[in-house]
């Protein structure tokens, strides 16, 4: 791929080898966020397990205290009383069978699906539609529950599911290069510490193999993998 100049320019601001405190990446990512809207900051958490194995499998949600600076679509599948409680949260969609069809004709113009534990059966059957957009409600991600209002609040206020991939890494989105320094950095920090907690026993050695910080066009930022492993 050929770098255009403005590509050089960031690229160069960051040291390859060098791993930043969190305070002093966020900082470096400001800098090298020069697109011309608003770029989005993501990780990457290299974890020292193996996810092939069940009782290593790293997955679950994390609440950012400062959102992540971007509307959430939220579409919460049920029924009756339930669908008057979502329509209050203030979810996007609401229904249930006119939005299976949809979603069995190929729509899915949302962030976040959030069902009914029962409903489950019917939108169990869309797993191949809804599963490669990374969409199934999961009662892991707190995605599949009865208390569809909380789940809807949650979700609409920064919380966020996450789960390890097959090279063992968590991808996430923590914030927006426009955020104050420091709302990105208690982001971060609150991200890794929630990875921390979810540290499986059978993982044994190193857990915080390696953190990287990036905006949607920025280049990768290393991250102190010493400081990532002390946050609690």
């Amino acid at each position: 791929m050929k770098l255009t100049k403005r590509m050089k320019e960031t690229t160069g601001m960051v040291e390859r080898h060098t791993e930043y405190s969190i305070a002093d990446g966020v900082a470096l990512l400001k800098k090298t966020a020069k697109a011309k809207f608003k770029e989005s900051v993501d990780i990457a958490v290299k974890l020292g397990v193996d996810p092939k194995k069940s009782d290593q499998m790293v997955r679950g949600t994390a609440s950012l205290p400062n959102g992540i600076g971007k509307k959430v679509r939220v579409l919460v599948v049920a029924r009756g009383a339930k669908e008057d409680e979502a329509r209050e949260a203030g979810a996007d969609h609401v229904g249930y069978e006119e939005y299976l069809e949809k979603i069995q004709q190929g729509w899915a113009d949302v962030d976040v699906v959030i069902a009914t534990p029962d409903v489950m059966g019917e939108v169990g059957k869309l797993g191949k539609i809804l599963g490669p957009r990374g969409l199934m409600p999961n009662p892991k991600s707190g995605t599949v529950t009865n208390d569809v209002g909380q789940a809807v609040q949650d979700v609409k206020g920064g919380k966020i599911a996450f789960r390890v991939d097959k090279a063992g890494i968590v991808h996430a989105m923590v914030g927006k290069a426009d955020f104050e320094d420091a709302k990105l950095v208690e982001n971060i920090e609150s991200f890794i510490a929630t990875l921390n907690r979810m540290k499986p026993t059978a993982a044994k050695g190193l857990y915080i193999k390696g953190v990287t910080l990036s905006s949607t066009m920025g280049p990768g930022i290393r991250i102190d993998k010493s400081e990532a492993a002390s946050l609690h």
